[in-house]
């Protein structure tokens, strides 16, 4: 089963094992972002991550927007489950931009990255020094892979959601708008390509919008419930 939860930013108590004692080594954890354990590359930060290693099922996670990319893009990038991550450790994955990868028999895409809403953008910035901003060619490739199997999916997994679905979250807490190319990206993909389920966690809410959409943060749900397993929730 393949099971996904919102941003954990290094909040220990989020993987803890009595919430996920129940999955087991056919399972696979999504963090839709900000995982938070790739950050000081520290003694302390390694032990924990050498501790992840010892789950029976994997952990993976998409980056967001408060990622130490320089550690984060160090580690190697090797093929798994047929798209490119960075492997953490033998059970922990970077899922990275732009990929879609087969697990449990379904297709997932994955575009991680976002602009921070807590920096402020100026007119002179250069965007490709950014680099929690998806870039021209990290998209490309996304359109380029989605082409490939036809513009179907079965789950897309993203840290921002689509520009409308965001403009409709913000609007509602009188919260400013921002137009941005990946928003524009997103909502372009949710209009061409076919899926089952959207799941993205910027938003630190846990939300159900629609049939389709789904907004997470502590929460941690399954993409196909299972009779024999609950979903659950911190």
């Amino acid at each position: 089963m393949i099971y996904i939860t919102g941003d954990i930013h290094g909040d220990t108590e989020r993987l803890s094992k009595t919430e996920l004692s129940m999955l087991n080594a056919n399972d696979t954890l999504i963090v839709c972002g900000d995982f938070g354990f790739i950050w000081n590359d520290d003694k302390k930060e390694k032990q924990y991550l050498n501790l992840l290693e010892k789950r029976k099922y994997n952990i993976c996670f998409i980056d967001g927007t408060h990622e130490n990319f320089d550690v984060l893009n160090n580690f190697p990038v090797v093929l798994w489950h047929s798209g490119r991550v960075h492997k953490i450790r033998d059970n922990v994955f970077h899922l990275m931009r732009g990929q879609i990868y087969e697990i449990d028999g379904k297709k997932i895409f994955t575009m991680g990255g976002g602009e921070d809403p807590e920096l402020d953008l100026q007119e002179n910035d250069d965007m490709t020094l950014r680099k929690e901003i998806p870039t021209a060619q990290e998209m490309l490739t996304g359109v380029t892979n989605i082409e490939k199997h036809g513009y179907k999916v079965d789950y897309i997994i993203t840290h921002e959601p689509p520009a409308k679905i965001r403009d409709f979250l913000l609007l509602s807490e009188n919260k400013t708008l921002r137009v941005t190319a990946l928003g524009a990206y997103l909502d372009e993909l949710s209009q061409q390509c076919e899926y089952k389920k959207w799941f993205f966690g910027s938003m630190h809410i846990d939300k159900f919008i629609s049939e389709t959409h789904t907004s997470l943060f502590k929460n941690i749900v399954s993409t196909e419930p299972n009779p024999n397993k609950k979903r659950f929730r911190k």
